[in-house]
Formats: structure tokens, C-alpha cells, sequence
């Protein structure tokens, strides 16, 4: 019996080593193949990668109404387990709000041909927003930044819709 072992032991680590060496060749293979395809096109290759591209500060400014958001948001549930719910509608915009300026900023980084589009739903959006937080600006600090970042958001997607 332990002949037998024995061999059947060989036989699976024969098996082993061959898929490993397969498994290694495959992968050896498929890192040459990039490196070559890569090299390929590094020569043609002549622009920057600037986040966002040519609507950098446009992606910048919807980040950051995106983030400031996200911190009202916060606060808003700070507020809501306190037993305050007069910022339940302030939540639900900013929450809205920041899906639509997530899927923009996307947009913008890929210099998507929607962009005017974008830009007018955007004005409504971020409008909306503005106006719920300036209700609360002047007790909650959050919210005030949340109106800040939306009104500069407006004043970028006015000026693309300009030029």
C-alpha cells in the first residue's frame, strides 16, 4: 500500500508542478504582451493625463460639492439620531444632489459629448441643493460649505454653458 501511495503522490505533484509551470508561462506571457503593447503605443502617446482633462476644474469643483456634501449629510444624521428631523429635506437634496454630481463629474472626466446637458441639469440640481442648505447656513456650518460648493458648481457649469 504505501508503494502505491507513494506513486500516486509523484503522479500528483508531477500534475502540480506542470500546471504551475503552465500557470507561470501563461502569466510570463501575458506580461510581455502588455509590455509590448504598451511600448507600442508609449511613442504615439504625446498628451498629459490632467485629472479631468480639459474639464479639470469643472471635475474639481463637483468633488468638492460631492465631499462637502457628504459632510452635511453627516451632520444631518448626527442631527436626526439627536431626535431633529427639520433637516430630513436638506438630506434628501444634498443626497440627490451628490448622486447627480458624482455621475457629472464622470462625465466630465470622460469629455462626454452630453456636457451641455449635464451642465443645465446640473444648475438645477445644484440650485436646489444651494437653497435647502442656505436655510440652515447660518446655524450648521456644513451646510453653509454644502451652498458654498453648489453655487461655485453653478457658476462653472454657467460659464461652460457660455463659452
Amino acid at each position: 500500500m504505501t508503494e502505491e501511495n507513494n506513486l500516486l503522490n509523484e503522479e500528483v505533484s508531477s500534475e502540480r508542478r506542470s500546471v504551475l509551470i503552465g500557470a507561470g508561462m501563461l502569466g510570463a506571457g501575458a506580461l510581455a504582451s502588455a509590455a509590448t503593447v504598451s511600448s507600442a503605443f508609449a511613442g504615439d502617446h504625446k498628451h498629459s493625463h490632467k485629472t479631468g482633462g480639459k474639464h479639470a476644474r469643472m471635475v474639481a469643483l463637483l468633488h468638492e460639492c460631492i465631499r462637502t456634501g457628504d459632510v452635511c449629510i453627516q451632520h444631518c444624521l448626527m442631527e436626526f439620531k439627536a431626535g431633529d428631523t427639520a433637516m430630513a429635506d436638506c438630506a434628501k437634496i444634498v443626497l440627490e444632489t451628490g448622486a447627480f454630481c458624482t455621475a457629472h463629474a464622470r462625465m466630465a472626466t470622460l469629455e462626454s459629448t452630453r456636457m451641455k446637458e449635464m451642465c443645465e441639469l446640473s444648475i438645477k440640481m445644484c440650485s436646489d441643493c444651494e437653497k435647502e442648505c442656505r436655510k440652515h447656513e447660518k446655524k450648521h456650518a456644513s451646510c453653509k460649505d454644502c451652498a458654498d460648493a453648489c453655487a461655485a458648481c453653478i457658476k462653472e457649469c454657467k460659464a461652460f454653458l457660455k463659452a
